[in-house]
């Protein structure tokens, strides 16, 4: 393919994702009625394949980039059977040796023992999977003291709970509660309804049914509080995003019979009907949630993930069938979004509050999403 040629494909790709993002109720994406899983499929691989030949981490292989990118390979893996997922699974624990990144308090650095855990239950090969080192973790994560438990950093961030942030509800409750179901020990899984509690009473609005990143962006009711341009309460995307297919995934291996469960059914509820309430006309969710015209563009990770956990919603019916026009919608959205070669495009950077993204900005975590929200959307009728 000639220069030319490569520069009109560049050209129309970034048009194409560019009016998916900004257009008017006129100009909005019009939902088709039946969906073309052979489509979804093969985006979806070329977006897998794109991304195993173009690894990108930000410390480590074990860090959370690559457990959330993971995750979706794993739920692209459960809902396609295609062993072109378990082969990407297999090859990334064999070579991690099956082992954390190095935090045992941190919630971030047990994201990727989703994906190890996913293959010693799903792979086929007895003894394959290490999971010591994931015990490991997770008991100290657990149970060991550390100064975020004990309430000793006074930073404003808000760090005296074991998950402070609310990307952790994303990193750490699902791989508990898989590994409770999966062992068999339901101890995990109320630890794991313990910490997720704490981090719920301090971080989630009930008036706006969204969580707060952290404690920098709870209102105190003083004139420090943190606003956006309009005058609203910061509620970042992805944030949410993590909170929101957190969520799902919890309750996708949660037993119907668990004592909390009613808690996280409604909890998901409530955060399905904000998140559709306020979904832009063009089916994107933008970077800030409650001030979309900060960065009036589409932002995939997150609106990767609030397409997961709606989908999932609809097909477990925790959601009512009526919104699988929106759910449409954002795929056919997310899609635009995705490069000729398969790079998904338009991902906000590594971060903790809302930021721009452009068609050329690409994470793994990203793709985890595009994987995850296709991997359901697949399942729709």
């Amino acid at each position: 393919m000639n220069k030319t040629i490569l520069t009109l494909v560049a050209v129309v790709l970034l048009f194409n994702c560019s009016t998916a993002q900004k257009v008017t109720p006129v100009e909005a994406p019009k939902v088709v009625s039946t969906i073309d899983k052979s489509d979804i499929k093969a985006s979806m691989i070329k977006a897998l394949e794109w991304q195993e030949a173009h690894p990108i981490f930000a410390i480590s292989p074990t860090d959370w980039t690559a457990g959330a990118y993971y995750v979706g390979v794993a739920r692209a893996h459960k809902s396609t059977n295609d062993m072109i997922y378990m082969a990407a699974l297999k090859n990334q624990g064999y070579w991690n040796n099956w082992q954390t990144y190095k935090r045992l308090h941190h919630a971030d650095d047990v994201a990727i023992s989703y994906s190890y855990i996913y293959i010693d239950m799903k792979g086929g090969r007895r003894n394959f999977v290490d999971l010591e080192p994931t015990k490991k973790f997770l008991d100290a994560h657990l149970y060991d003291d550390d100064n975020w438990k004990a309430g000793t950093d006074k930073s404003n961030m808000g760090k005296t709970i074991l998950w402070w942030w609310c990307d952790a509800l994303f990193m750490a409750p699902p791989v508990l509660n898989l590994y409770a179901k999966h062992t068999k020990q339901p101890k995990y899984l109320d630890e794991m309804h313990k910490f997720y509690m704490e981090t719920y009473n301090q971080l989630y609005d009930k008036e706006e049914r969204l969580f707060a990143r952290d404690m920098r962006f709870v209102w105190q009711g003083n004139d420090k509080d943190t606003k956006e341009p309009n005058g609203k309460k910061v509620f970042w995307s992805r944030g949410n995003g993590w909170v929101f297919a957190g969520l799902a995934l919890i309750l996708d291996d949660m037993p119907t019979d668990y004592e909390h469960r009613p808690f996280y059914e409604n909890l998901y509820k409530e955060m399905a009907d904000k998140i559709l309430e306020i979904q832009p006309e063009d089916g994107l969710w933008r970077t800030s949630l409650l001030c979309p015209e900060s960065y009036d563009h589409g932002e995939v990770s997150g609106s990767g993930f609030h397409t997961f956990a709606l989908a999932w919603g609809i097909n477990n019916g925790l959601l009512d069938k009526k919104h699988t026009p929106a759910v449409k919608k954002a795929w056919k959205a997310l899609k635009a979004c995705q490069h000729e070669d398969g790079r998904v495009g338009w991902v906000q950077n590594i971060g903790a509050f809302p930021e721009p993204a452009s068609a050329d900005s690409w994470q793994n975590f990203g793709t985890g999403a595009f994987l995850m929200a296709g991997s359901e959307v697949l399942n729709l009728d």
